[in-house]
């Protein structure tokens, strides 16, 4: 028996987020709060904001924001990275990332940070692995109303929570799951 590193995505991806949190935690989150969270206001003239866009998905508040995310991107990836590839895969996570990391700037006026997008695109885009050509899947049907509901009250809550990005991430999971679908089922 051999451990074969079967979603390098989905690993690289989770490993790294893991190293970030470590590494941040002996640096005293500097680490996190200059590199890895998109700022509540964008300075345009900072190449590293732009960056920042992108990297806010690898930095976590801590262990159990990075564990949350992490359980579903390491149970969901390898199905999404066997469904659709490696590649397309880490572009759907980049391009989730950057339009979240965009559109909090432009319309929220709270920093941005953790993977909690590209978990909701994964948990959306998970229900298309076995789309049949011209139908609609009832699990996806009922996992957007099971978590468009959840999403939407949890906003109205007090917390810390970025509801804005779990809904974002959950609609480009859609989108990507009716543009782009897996290798098609046609019986």
């Amino acid at each position: 028996m051999r451990i074969r590193y079967n979603a390098p995505v989905t690993l690289t991806f989770s490993l790294t987020a893991a190293l970030i949190l470590l590494i941040d935690g002996l640096a005293g989150s500097a680490l996190t709060a200059n590199i890895f969270s998109v700022p509540p206001h964008m300075a345009f003239n900072r190449v590293i904001d732009f960056l920042r866009l992108f990297t806010h998905s690898l930095g976590h508040a801590g262990w159990n924001h990075l564990m949350s995310n992490m359980a579903f991107i390491l149970l969901l990836g390898p199905i999404l990275e066997e469904k659709y590839g490696t590649v397309p895969l880490l572009v759907m996570i980049l391009i989730t990332a950057g339009i979240t990391g965009i559109l909090n700037v432009l319309i929220m006026s709270t920093g941005l940070l953790g993977a909690s997008g590209i978990v909701f695109m994964m948990i959306l885009l998970v229900s298309f692995t076995n789309i049949r050509q011209g139908e609609i899947p009832l699990t996806f049907i009922l996992v957007v109303l099971l978590y468009l509901t959840r999403e939407f009250m949890a906003a109205f809550q007090d917390n810390e929570i970025s509801q804005f990005a779990h809904i974002i991430g959950g609609l480009i999971g859609s989108m990507f799951g009716f543009l782009r679908g897996p290798r098609r089922i046609t019986s």
